[in-house]
């Protein structure tokens, strides 16, 4: 049930990003559609709305056109961030 869930989170955030222009703002931070993945992580550090709640074990934001989760693992912050037609996943030690 828990798969069914976080998959569940995964689609409604990669269709809450939409389409849009090249350049698109959610929340605080502004990403360009041709973003690494070392780009999409800094800008996750760096954005109020993607700090990890205390006590949280998973929680999700915005970056731009993605739409982020982050679940806390043995290793850190696993993080996976998505929008129509691009994905990206990283790992963050806090």
């Amino acid at each position: 049930m828990r798969l069914a869930t976080l998959i569940a989170l995964v689609a409604f955030m990669a269709a809450l990003a939409g389409c849009g222009s090249s350049e698109e703002t959610t929340g605080t931070e502004t990403v360009r559609p041709s973003e690494t993945t070392p780009q999409l992580r800094a800008a996750f550090l760096r954005s109020p709305d993607c700090r990890h709640p205390q006590g949280a074990s998973r929680w999700g934001c915005p970056i731009g056109p993605y739409g982020c989760q982050a679940v806390v693992t043995d290793r850190g912050w696993s993080v996976s961030c998505s929008k129509p037609g691009r994905s990206v996943a990283f790992t963050v030690r806090p």
